[in-house]
């Protein structure tokens, strides 16, 4: 009985969170209709109401002044949820009561006079014009008129047409997803649940604790910094260069001898700003002593020309197959940096791993963006686009495409696979070796493609823009990358399994990650939200962990760093909670790695 008193409690507190979230999310959808940010406050009775229509309510004027008082100046987000939570949207039984106390006759019907009469002369007097417009409504009207019933359902459907539309615009549009309390999308940044923990013995209580030993100037209070609500702040001071790790990871002497196998693969930038990569699975026969590391890909250029992307972060997460692949076990990531390479080495028992590749993406989203207007022609440039393309997809760097790479080329460019049939009329028609295709029958495959008069130029521009090239025909929105597994013992394998999103995977192995390596500080004031940072290389990470059993909105402040840039693109934005959960707050990188740097953060809560 205890036990399934318990079970029931469990699960009704997961509806409860869920059905809060649900909440949650169509109050932003509606917030961010009328407003340009979750942090812009509502400031006249006319936004508030429009807001609450957008909401699905549709206050009187008595509502809207008993939230709006002669004192009032501003609403924020939180005000606003407060008024949805007490304003209840009308049920359709309530509406019809209301109809029924003027069809006194109860025929389910009211003459358009009499409406027109009580409309325009009692509570919130309507125009003539506004009850027109709903006796013009054929649907619910007959003969002079009105079918309130009908009527009825035709608002309720209304109303759910809006908060719809208002949700849809919110998932669809970039901007307004960035706005979702600076969440990034998706994927990378999911409320992760917390487990049963005990208290952290590297929690600390002070207000500016430095992270990193040097000439720290302590910064003034962000004037935007919610002085009245519970906060704590970080600083931390980096000099020129010295995110650049002397720890060495290239091979020593000792590591001549040892096996290794290598994969090449590439981060995407969507056009909402998610990035996706190849994943990997990692196979050692036995145990033994390994290195692993990442870093960009370097593809030979044109003279004059350079790889914009070799200054984009990369790094690995290491993950330990378990029987359920929901559930992976963190091992360690690529904290040793070595210039653009960044590396681990450690010991391995036998089994399968995932290599779990990330990056901010603070680098990727600054590269320089050409955008030249003009007709596609097969230039020289074309065709280095071309085989730039085919090193990055080599995932195996032997010179050929297997079928299992072209797909990956195929899923990222039309979404759709390359059968065993379709392979083989390549086969009849390109050249090949060993079934799998060369540069020279990749490139004719292509150019087959641009020369072929009947197709659309632009299906060759998309296939372009989605490997992250613009019309300038550069790489801005990918980047290459190889890694490399050694292995003392054994030889090991490694194999790209998928090309997508990072996932709850990912961003579980980036909380625990920064959980176990960085600083604790407790908000003050707030002893149940603990602000995680860490400094991997020239990567500083923060995370926000919610111990409460309430959701909450953490305000990030960053106006006071010097020479730095963020995963958002935001100097402050809000970040949302979930209860019992933790979720990355920024990923913080330098501008100009030649000059010092000075990371500094103030939390606070809304």
């Amino acid at each position: 009985n205890q036990k399934a008193t318990h079970l029931e409690n469990s699960q009704g507190k997961k509806s409860q969170h869920a059905e809060e979230a649900i909440f949650y999310m169509n109050c932003r959808a509606a917030y961010l209709t009328v407003l340009k940010s979750s942090l812009e406050n509502i400031k006249s009775k006319e936004q508030l109401s429009l807001v609450l229509q957008q909401a699905g309510r549709n206050p009187s004027q008595k509502t809207i002044n008993k939230y709006w008082t002669s004192q009032t100046t501003s609403l924020n987000f939180d005000d606003f949820c407060a008024i949805l939570k007490k304003e209840k949207p009308a049920t359709k039984n309530e509406l019809l009561e209301a109809f029924g106390k003027i069809d006194t006759d109860k025929a389910g019907y009211i003459l358009h006079d009499e409406l027109y009469k009580i409309l325009t002369t009692r509570g919130d007097k309507m125009t003539w014009e506004e009850v027109a417009t709903i006796t013009k409504q054929a649907d619910f009207n007959c003969s002079g008129k009105l079918d309130y019933s009908k009527f009825c359902e035709l608002y309720l459907a209304t109303r759910e047409q809006c908060c719809k539309a208002a949700r849809d615009r919110l998932e669809v549009d970039p901007r307004l997803r960035q706005q979702q309390f600076g969440n990034q999308t998706e994927s990378s940044s999911e409320g992760i649940t917390l487990p049963v923990s005990k208290p952290s013995p590297r929690i600390s209580r002070k207000a500016d604790h430095k992270l990193v030993k040097g000439d720290s100037r302590a910064p003034s209070r962000p004037s935007s910094a919610q002085s009245g609500k519970a906060s704590t702040s970080t600083t931390v001071t980096v000099g020129a260069s010295s995110s650049r790790s002397t720890q060495l990871i290239m091979e020593p002497d000792t590591m001549k001898e040892w096996q290794r196998a290598q994969s090449k693969g590439c981060f995407y930038l969507e056009e909402d700003g998610e990035i996706i990569s190849h994943k990997y699975r990692l196979h050692l026969p036995q145990r033994s002593a390994v290195c692993i590391t990442i870093k960009p890909l370097n593809i030979p250029q044109a003279e004059g020309k350079s790889c914009h992307w070799l200054s984009v972060d990369t790094a690995l997460f290491i993950l330990k197959e378990s029987e359920t692949q929901e559930n992976l076990q963190l091992v360690s990531f690529t904290e040793l940096q070595h210039r653009e390479m960044f590396g681990w080495r450690g010991e391995l028992g036998s089994g399968v791993y995932w290599l779990l590749p990330f990056t901010t993406g603070c680098r990727l989203r600054k590269l320089v963006w050409r955008d030249e207007d003009g007709d596609l022609a097969l230039t020289n440039e074309f065709r280095a686009a071309l085989l730039d393309i085919f090193e990055t997809i080599d995932l195996d760097g032997n010179g050929l495409l297997s079928l299992e790479e072209y797909n990956f080329f195929e899923l990222r460019t039309s979404g759709e696979k390359c059968d065993q049939e379709a392979w083989a009329v390549c086969k009849e028609n390109f050249e090949m070796k060993k079934n799998e295709l060369t540069r020279q029958g990749f490139m004719d495959l292509n150019l087959m493609e641009a020369n072929d008069r009947d197709g659309d130029p632009w299906d060759l521009w998309v296939t372009l823009l989605s490997l992250g090239y613009n019309k300038a025909l550069e790489m801005t929105e990918a980047c290459p990358f190889v890694i490399d597994v050694c292995a003392e013992r054994c030889k090991p394998r490694i194999r790209a399994v998928s090309l997508e999103p990072g996932g709850s995977q990912l961003s579980r192995a980036l909380c625990r990650a920064v959980v176990n390596k960085g600083e604790a500080r407790v908000l003050d004031g707030s002893e149940n939200i603990i602000i995680h940072t860490s400094q991997a290389g020239s990567r500083i990470s923060s995370v926000i962990e919610n111990k409460s059993e309430n959701k909450v909105i953490i305000h990030v402040n960053n106006e006071q760093s010097m020479n730095c840039l963020n995963n958002r693109g935001l100097t402050v934005f809000a970040v949302e909670v979930a209860p019992k959960s933790m979720m990355v707050s920024q990923h913080v990188m330098p501008l100009d790695e030649q000059q010092e740097w000075i990371y500094s953060c103030v939390h606070s809560l809304v």
